[in-house]
C-alpha cells in the first residue's frame, strides 16, 4: 500500500471520528413539533391537556395515528451481530450505523426515526423484546442481524406484529438489484425465465434476492448459489434451511465451473473472487453485479477491459449502475406509512421494483444529469437503474408501494387522490432539499484547481483537507509557505497539495509575469511598475493574477479581511462578463426544505432600478444554473403599493422587468413574508408570482439585504453559502468573515461549478 492511500486512509479515519465526536453528539435529535413558548400551549402538550386525546385513543386505538406521531415514525432495530463488514460488534457498538440509516430515513423521505440498539443474541428474546416496544412505531427497520437469526426473527415479526416491517440487508437488496436485473435481462435481450443464473454468498441478502428474482419468473432449476465452500449442490451436508431451498442437483463444485455459460453473477460475498478468466467463460452479454462493498468481486474497470459486451453494477457511487439501497427502504416506509399498512407484503415489495426499474427508462430530470455532471444519461448499458440523486424516487416508489398495499387489502387509510398525494410528498421533502450534496457530487465528476486564500487559517487548511480527499476540488493553499506548513503539521492535516507563496524564491518567474500584467491594467489608473512589483508580493493581487493567467481554475479569497478590501485587488485584474455594468453577490440559504437566495448582499450600497434589473437577471442565471426554477420577489416595505421612494424605484424595476423579459417569473415591490407565503400571494392574483412561493429575494439596498442575511446566519436556523459573485469573467468568490469549515467546502464547491459552466461555454 502506498504513502500516500496510508495517509488519505488516516486521514478519513481521523475526520470519521472527529465528524461523530463534534457537537451535538450523534446524527439525529428530537425536536418539538408543536407550539410551546406559552404556558398554555404546554397544558395543551402535556397536563391536563394531553388526557383528551389519551382517552380518544382508549376508545379507538386507531386514533393513535391522529392524535400522534406513529404514523410517522420508524424504529431502527439491531442487536449488532452483522453490522456492514464489522461483523458481531456488539449492540453499543452498532449505535453510529443505525443513527446513520435514521439519518438516511429523514433526508430521503421524511420519516422520524428511533435507533434501538438491543443486546440479546437469543432470537426469541430479542423477537419479545421488538414486540413489547412495537406500539410506539409505525413501522420498524431491522437492520444488521446475522443469518439465520435474521430470517426467523423477521418472520415471526411480520406474522405477529400489525404495521410494516423489513429487514433491509434482506429485502433492500434485493428489490433494487432485482430493479436492475429487469432492465439489464431488457439490454441484453434475455428472457429472465430462460437465464443461466449464479449468486455467490448465501447469507440473508443473498437468500431475499434470489426468491424475489423467482417471484420475477427466475427458474429454479437455472440457479447455482454458492457459499464459502463452493457451488451448494445435493453433495453437501449440514446446511442450514435456507440453504437447503437451494440445492442444486449437479456435479458443479466450484464457482469457476459453475460460471461457464453463465448468463447472469449476482456477487454477494467478498472482494475479487471472479478472475478475468472465469468472466471469459460467461455467456454472451453477460450480467454481472459485483455487489461487495468496498471492493466489487470483479474490479469495475477490469470487467469492462475484459469483455465489452459485459452489463455491469456495483454497490460502489464510483461506477455506474449503483445498487444502492437507499433507492428503496425510505420510499417503501414512506408509502406503507402513509397508507397504514399492516405489513410489507410482496405485492408492495414487487411494486418498487417494477417503479425503479421504469423510471431508469425514462427521460433524466436535467437536475439529475447536473448533479453527476453529465451532459447526456439515457437508459442503456452505462445507466439502467435511477441516479440515488433523483429527486423522482420519492414520488414513483412511494406511490407504487401505496398502491400496492391498497390492492393487496392491507392499507388500513386508503388515499383518496394520488395527485394531491404526489404535491403532499414533494412539498414534504423540498423539491431541492438534496442541493448541496448534488452539487458535490457534481464537482467531484470533474474537479477543478481552486486557490484558497488565507490559507494559514485552520478553517481553511481543514476545509481544503475535504476538498482533496473529498475529490470536490484539487486545493491550492495560497500563501506564506513556512507558515501553512507549520499549521498543517499543528493541527495534523497531511494532503499533498500546492503551496504558493508569493514571496517565494520559486515564483520569480510567476512574479515578472504577473508583474507586467499587472502594469499592463493598471498603467493609466495610477500604478507604476514599482507598485507592480510590490503588489505581485501580496497574496490579495497574486491570487487574482493566478486565475488571470489560467494558474487556477477558480479563487477564494477573504476569510480573515472585510469584504471591500478583499475585493478592489480582484476587481482591478479580473474584468467583468461581458453585457455585465455592475457586478452583484448573492447568499443562498439551505433552509430545512427549499434552498432560498438573497441578493445583492455585499456589493451595491443603494442601487438604482436600473441596476436591480441587472440584478435580477444575473441572479435568474445563477439560480437556473443549479437546475432550480427561478422565482423572484422585489422586496420593500410595502404590498404593490408605490408610496415610499424605495417603493417607486422597485416598482420601476419590476416594469423594466415584465417589458424586457416577459418570461420571466418576477413581481413586486412586495414584502418578503408575502413573497414566501401561497396564501398571502393569492391576495394579489394579478401578480406574476401566482400562489407559489419566491425563491429568490431581490432586496432595494444593501443594508437590508446584508442585515437580514446575517441574522439568519447568527441564529443559526439554517445554512448559509456565499456570497456569490455574479458578473466577472472568471470565477472568484469571496467568504465571509470567519466562515465556518462547511461554508468554505461550499463556497468551494460552488466554485468548482461555476468554472465547470464557463468551460462548458
Amino acid at each position: 500500500m502506498s504513502s500516500k492511500t496510508n495517509r488519505d486512509e488516516k486521514n478519513f479515519n481521523q475526520a470519521a471520528l472527529e465528524y461523530h465526536k463534534a457537537e451535538p453528539k450523534g446524527k439525529i435529535e428530537v425536536i418539538p413539533s408543536k407550539p410551546h413558548s406559552s404556558a398554555r400551549d404546554l397544558s395543551l402538550a402535556y397536563s391536563p391537556g394531553v388526557a383528551i386525546p389519551c382517552l380518544e385513543i382508549e376508545k379507538n386505538p386507531k386514533a393513535v395515528y391522529d392524535y400522534t406521531g406513529k404514523g410517522n415514525l420508524v424504529a431502527v432495530i439491531s442487536n449488532g451481530t452483522a453490522v456492514l463488514g464489522l461483523g458481531d460488534i456488539g449492540a453499543e457498538a452498532s449505535k453510529p450505523v443505525m443513527e446513520g440509516k435514521g439519518l438516511l430515513f429523514k433526508i430521503f423521505a421524511d420519516i422520524n426515526v428511533f435507533d434501538i440498539e438491543i443486546n440479546e443474541k437469543d432470537p426469541d428474546k430479542f423477537i419479545a423484546i421488538v414486540k413489547g416496544i412495537a406500539p410506539t412505531f409505525g413501522g420498524i427497520n431491522l437492520e444488521d442481524i446475522k443469518a439465520p437469526e435474521a430470517f426467523y426473527i423477521e418472520q415471526r415479526l411480520k406474522e405477529e406484529l400489525d404495521i410494516p416491517l423489513m429487514h433491509d440487508d434482506q429485502h433492500g437488496t434485493a428489490i433494487i438489484s432485482a430493479a436492475a436485473l429487469i432492465n439489464a435481462l431488457e439490454i441484453s435481450g434475455k428472457k429472465i425465465d430462460k437465464v443461466k443464473l449464479v449468486v455467490n454468498g448465501a447469507g440473508a441478502a443473498a437468500i431475499a434476492c434470489t426468491k424475489l428474482y423467482l417471484e420475477l419468473g427466475l427458474k429454479k432449476e437455472n440457479v447455482l448459489m454458492c457459499d464459502s465452500k463452493g457451488v451448494i449442490n445435493h453433495y453437501r451436508e449440514n446446511l442450514t434451511a435456507e440453504k437447503i431451498d437451494f440445492v442444486a442437483k449437479t456435479e458443479i463444485a466450484t464457482l469457476e465451473d459453475a460460471l461457464k455459460g453463465a448468463d447472469v453473477f449476482i456477487g454477494l460475498s467478498k472482494g475479487d473472487v471472479m478472475t478475468p478468466e472465469m468472466l471469459n467463460t460467461m455467456a454472451k452479454n453477460p450480467i454481472v453485479f459485483g455487489l461487495a462493498n468496498p471492493t466489487p468481486e470483479i474490479d469495475y474497470d477490469l470487467a469492462m477491459e475484459t469483455r465489452k459486451d459485459v452489463i455491469m453494477a456495483t454497490g460502489r457511487s464510483d461506477y455506474p449502475n449503483q445498487v444502492n439501497n437507499v433507492l428503496g427502504f425510505p420510499y417503501i416506509f414512506r408509502g406503507a406509512l402513509d397508507v397504514q399498512a399492516t405489513t410489507i407484503n410482496e405485492s408492495m415489495k414487487l411494486a418498487a421494483v417494477h417503479a425503479i426499474a421504469d423510471l431508469a427508462k425514462e427521460p433524466v430530470p436535467e437536475a439529475v444529469m447536473l448533479a453527476y455532471n453529465l451532459k447526456n444519461l439515457s437508459f442503456g448499458r452505462a445507466y439502467f437503474i435511477p441516479k440515488p440523486f433523483d429527486n423522482r424516487l420519492i414520488t414513483r416508489v412511494s406511490m407504487a408501494v401505496a398502491r400496492a398495499a391498497m390492492k393487496s387489502g392491507v392499507a388500513g387509510k386508503p388515499i383518496d387522490n394520488f395527485d394531491d398525494y404526489e404535491t403532499g410528498l414533494l412539498d414534504r421533502m423540498g423539491r431541492d432539499e438534496k442541493l448541496i450534496r448534488m452539487m458535490q457530487t457534481r464537482a467531484r465528476s470533474n474537479p477543478k484547481r481552486v486557490t484558497l486564500g488565507n490559507a494559514e487559517e485552520y478553517n481553511v487548511l481543514k476545509a481544503a483537507q475535504i476538498l482533496y480527499e473529498e475529490g470536490i476540488a484539487f486545493p491550492i493553499l495560497l500563501g506564506e509557505k513556512k507558515f501553512i506548513k507549520e499549521q498543517m503539521e499543528k493541527y495534523g492535516i497531511d494532503i499533498d497539495v500546492p503551496i504558493v507563496d508569493p514571496m517565494d524564491d520559486d515564483q520569480e518567474e510567476n512574479r515578472k509575469k504577473y508583474r507586467e500584467t499587472l502594469w499592463k491594467l493598471r498603467q493609466r489608473k495610477g500604478m507604476n511598475e514599482y507598485k507592480a512589483k510590490r503588489y505581485v508580493r501580496q497574496r490579495d493581487y497574486f491570487g487574482p493574477l493566478m486565475l488571470k493567467h489560467d494558474d487556477t481554475d477558480a479563487l477564494i479569497v477573504g476569510f480573515s479581511k472585510n469584504y471591500t478590501s478583499v475585493l478592489r485587488p480582484v476587481l482591478e485584474v479580473i474584468e467583468k462578463d461581458s453585457g455585465v455594468g455592475k457586478i452583484a453577490s448573492m447568499m443562498m440559504i439551505l433552509s430545512e426544505k427549499k434552498p432560498i437566495f438573497f441578493a445583492d448582499t455585499s456589493i451595491n450600497a443603494n442601487p438604482t432600478a436600473e441596476d436591480l434589473v441587472n440584478i435580477a437577471k444575473m441572479s435568474e442565471m445563477t439560480v437556473k444554473s443549479f437546475a432550480i426554477e427561478p422565482r423572484i420577489a422585489m422586496l420593500a416595505y410595502e404590498n404593490f403599493a408605490g408610496i415610499s421612494e424605495t417603493s417607486k424605484k422597485v416598482a420601476k424595476a419590476v416594469a423594466i422587468l415584465h417589458e424586457r423579459y416577459p418570461k420571466m417569473i418576477v413581481d413586486g415591490e412586495i414584502q418578503p413574508d408575502f413573497a414566501m407565503n401561497g396564501d398571502h400571494l393569492a391576495d394579489y392574483p394579478f401578480s406574476k408570482l401566482g400562489n407559489t412561493p419566491a425563491n429568490i429575494f431581490v432586496f432595494p439596498n444593501l443594508e437590508s439585504a446584508n442585515i437580514s442575511y446575517k441574522i439568519i446566519r447568527g441564529m443559526k436556523v439554517a445554512q448559509v453559502v456565499g456570497p456569490i459573485l455574479m458578473g466577472l469573467s472568471k470565477p472568484v468568490h469571496v467568504l465571509q468573515m470567519r466562515a465556518s469549515v462547511d461554508e468554505i467546502v461550499n463556497l468551494a464547491t460552488l466554485a468548482v461549478l461555476d468554472a465547470q459552466m464557463r468551460e462548458g461555454k
